[in-house]
């Protein structure tokens, strides 16, 4: 089956899927009151040194001032780059860092790039590496190297790309570069057009820059629709489908000035079902923010997010296999490490990711599991790191996180429970009723309470308890009255004094 690429626009949102093969992979989500910030450029100010932490508090106009490390200060080697620009993590480098105190004064003002969203408590990281992209290269304004995605293996290729952009930059470059994954194979003609796209876009941010004031931004992104034919277009590519005509218009536009070869597997889908619908989208949308994920063989993924990291759990389920016990624990591990690289791209989780694999005691049957595992995040565009199965049967790795993941985007606490995913027992909440009137009357003279409640605990205390709220009335002295409220939630209550 080919790859499509679905483009989903409603009045308050924009939604891109990435299909591969019959199967939602990615999923791209805007909407018009929240917005990401990532590849945008400031004039930011700095606005406290922190020589302890090597880092600083800059302001670049957004509620929550961003943070700059020293890593993203310092100049990079173009090895350590990714195709969207500085990678963001510490410098591998042995040689000491210079003191950030040396580098920066508070009050001073340069340009910096987004590389890391908002997220929760902590505002955007930073880097002063700039980095712009287009079709099959990234300009690196502030560095003069030369590099080769890592995703284009082959060595021939990798040369021949490396070739073409050195003539056409020439021997002493003002600037550096990087070759997407996308550019595999293109000629020279193409590469020529995306070069002089960027260094025209360029001189317009240092334009901008002249003129800008602190906290102004210099240079956008482009939207998300755009964005997502200039980075997920490809040859595997069969069919864009949009079905907004205004955006399918721009995407023509778009697709006419960056691969005006591929302008004809654009299209405006116009059938009355729903374009999510009718590839299933919605549905898997439903099934990601699930805590579990069912697999073919009736084994299943439990996957939990927490602050600190990302857990996935993988059991067997109903599936009992047909031989033995390790021969079905080999397979629902393989089916799950192939699963777990997918919700692993179309849930957005990033960070630290443990994996607790069934326990499996041959060696081989690890290394496959490891080597599926490693294999289906190949084609992943977030940079991943995989470590060996541990003794525990644990895999650790980790998942490059530029934004918010698919749950937290669409899904906030439970205002009952808190987020913990639990709530108080019916017969918990009466035991705490009880102490409450206790300890009401004791630190209060009164004739009378009253307690107001939901109505599944009311009904347990008057129909389970009513020999206790009895044997209370006599003992204390104290009248009890209680009040059911449907507006309560199963684990409130008060205790009124009348």
């Amino acid at each position: 089956m080919s790859d499509e690429i679905l483009i989903n626009v409603t009045p308050t949102e924009c939604r891109v899927a990435a299909v591969e093969s019959g199967l939602v992979q990615e999923l791209y989500l805007e909407r018009r009151d929240v917005i990401s910030y990532v590849g945008n450029i400031y004039m930011g100010r700095v606005e406290r040194v922190l020589p302890g932490m090597q880092a600083a508090f800059i302001h670049i106009g957004l509620a929550r001032t961003a943070f700059l490390h020293i890593a993203d200060l310092l100049p990079r080697n173009v090895d350590e780059l990714t195709e969207e620009g500085v990678e963001g993590e510490a410098a591998t480098e042995t040689k000491p860092m210079p003191a950030i105190s040396d580098l920066l004064n508070q009050g001073q003002v340069l340009p910096v790039q987004v590389m890391k969203d908002p997220l929760g408590s902590k505002g955007a990281r930073l880097t002063t590496q700039l980095s712009i992209p287009s079709r099959y290269l990234v300009l690196l304004p502030t560095s003069t190297h030369i590099g080769v995605s890592v995703r284009i293996e082959d060595e021939g290729e990798r040369e021949r790309l490396k070739q073409m952009i050195e003539t056409l930059i020439g021997p002493e470059p003002a600037m550096g570069f990087i070759v997407r994954t996308n550019a595999e194979g293109v000629a020279e003609d193409a590469l020529k057009s995306d070069l002089e796209y960027l260094l025209k876009r360029w001189e317009r941010v240092v334009q901008d820059q002249k003129s800008a004031t602190e906290t102004q931004c210099v240079y956008e992104d482009l939207s998300l629709p755009y964005r997502s034919l200039r980075d997920l277009m490809h040859a595997r590519i069969d069919k864009v489908r949009i079905d907004d005509a205004s955006t399918y218009e721009g995407a023509i536009r778009f697709a006419k000035e960056f691969f005006s070869d591929w302008v004809d597997r654009i299209e405006h889908y116009t059938a009355a079902r729903p374009l999510f619908d009718l590839y299933g989208v919605e549905s898997e949308i439903e099934r990601a923010l699930s805590r579990t994920t069912p697999l073919k063989s009736g084994g299943h993924l439990t996957i939990d997010q927490t602050e600190a990291m990302t857990t996935v759990d993988v059991n067997t389920g109903g599936y009992v296999g047909i031989k033995n016990p390790e021969e079905t624990i080999f397979k629902t591990n393989l089916e799950a490490a192939q699963a777990i690289a997918r919700q692993l791209r179309l849930r957005n989780l990033g960070g630290i990711i443990i994996v607790d694999f069934i326990d499996m005691t041959n060696e081989e049957h690890k290394r496959q599991v490891l080597r599926v595992l490693t294999h289906a995040l190949e084609r992943d565009p977030a940079r991943t790191s995989v470590s060996d199965i541990s003794p525990l049967g644990l895999v650790e790795m980790t998942r490059k996180r530029t934004t918010q993941s698919l749950e937290q985007r669409l899904c906030e606490p439970c205002r009952v429970c808190g987020g913990t995913g639990r709530v108080k027992t019916v017969e918990t909440v009466c035991s705490e009723v009880f102490r409450e009137v206790v300890r009401a009357t004791r630190q209060f003279e009164t004739g009378q309470l009253q307690v107001m409640a939901s109505p599944g605990v009311i009904d347990c205390i008057l129909d389970e308890h009513d020999a206790t709220v009895a044997e209370l009335t006599d003992k204390l002295g104290t009248a009890i009255r209680f009040q059911p409220h449907s507006d309560y939630a199963s684990d409130q209550f008060d205790v009124v004094l009348l």
